[in-house]
């Protein structure tokens, strides 16, 4: 069997509500056993773009491959071959963890023993052993989001959608998601993440596409898309506004941008256009007058510098399914269907 190469790939995805075009030409494409992080403000098309590729909405125009199937002729394959976390756990609360595991096993036809064992194999996977037996209503947020991701891996997927996986959770449950997303990436499965915490995206993605009014305008690796913006500054802080007024026309002299300001932190920077010729002398020139920096250094561009130049705003934490209601108009109920739609596969 040849190896698939390209998992995901979309061309000219179009898809309209009414008077709001929410994709208009989405082209993307994610090599197989990477991870794509898909970040846009809030209605640039982020899970509109999930839902075509997880045969949950059809596009009103252009094409996709996914998992190497067709999405306009092989839905069902499709189906069989993805697995979907939306923003909100779609468990069954009045389940227990391993119930939902094993129902799910069931509806993908993996007879009860087959289902049992991996429903057990999942609970060790995603430490869950201690709560298997107890209702799901009584998990923790993060609990429930490794259920969640358990259950869209019961049929082990190559390619898996996950739409803000982490949305609400802390630092530590966020962390620990990370590296169990991290794991299935190691084991050869392709990921495309969409994410309001741009660190998630820099920490997970090999290649992030900014999305913006329904276009992507932006797609490279994560250090690619920080040199585009701006690379590296230098940036120096200082005890008083007299000493800032004073390094201002020092960096001013050493970089043919203008400096950036900031009165309240006593900050200015430019940016490192020449390297270290340029940090050599911005030192002899503070040295010059005698001013002695609280901090000194070279930053590098965020995320965050990026999501702000490419789309004039910060990071977004919904994204509309349409004009009319946010994109997580009942993922448990779309989730439903899929798994109905992939047991009739």
């Amino acid at each position: 069997m040849a190896v698939m190469e390209t998992a995901i790939s979309a061309e000219g995805l179009r898809k309209r509500y009414g008077d709001h075009q929410a994709l208009d030409g989405i082209d993307l494409e994610v090599p197989a056993g990477t991870i794509l992080g898909v970040l846009g403000p809030n209605g640039a098309g982020k899970t509109t773009t999930v839902r075509i590729l997880a045969t949950l909405l059809d596009p009103d125009e252009g094409r996709a491959t996914v998992a190497g199937y067709d999405l306009a002729t092989q839905a069902k394959l499709i189906r069989a071959n993805v697995g979907l976390t939306g923003q909100y756990a779609a468990v069954d609360e009045r389940l227990t963890g391993r119930e939902n595991l094993q129902l799910i096993g069931t509806l993908l036809r993996l007879g009860r023993k087959g289902a049992r064992a991996r429903a057990d194999e999942l609970l060790e996977k995603f430490s869950l052993v201690d709560a298997a037996d107890r209702m799901a209503k009584t998990y923790s947020g993060g609990m429930r989001r490794r259920l969640d991701l358990a259950a869209s891996l019961v049929a082990a997927p190559p390619v898996l959608f996950l739409d803000e996986p982490t949305t609400g959770l802390d630092l530590t449950s966020r962390l620990a998601l990370w590296e169990m997303i991290k794991e299935q990436v190691d084991a050869g499965v392709t990921v495309l993440l969409t994410t309001q915490y741009l660190e998630e995206a820099d920490q997970l993605a090999d290649r992030i596409a900014v999305i913006d009014k329904g276009v992507v305008i932006a797609d490279g690796t994560p250090d690619e898309l920080k040199r585009e913006v701006g690379g590296e500054r230098l940036e120096v802080s200082v005890a008083s506004l007299a000493d800032l007024t004073a390094a201002t026309r020092v960096l001013a002299d050493v970089s043919p941008q203008e400096p950036v300001v900031d009165r309240d932190s006593r900050t200015v920077s430019v940016p490192l256009a020449g390297g270290v010729n340029t940090i050599a002398a911005a030192a002899t020139g503070l040295e010059r007058l005698g001013i002695e920096p609280q901090d000194f250094a070279v930053r590098r561009s965020s995320l965050d510098d990026v999501f702000l130049a490419l789309t004039g705003q910060r990071g977004a934490d919904e994204d509309p399914a349409g004009p009319t209601g946010p994109a997580q108009q009942d993922d448990q109920a779309a989730q439903a269907e899929q798994q109905k739609e992939m047991q009739a596969a």
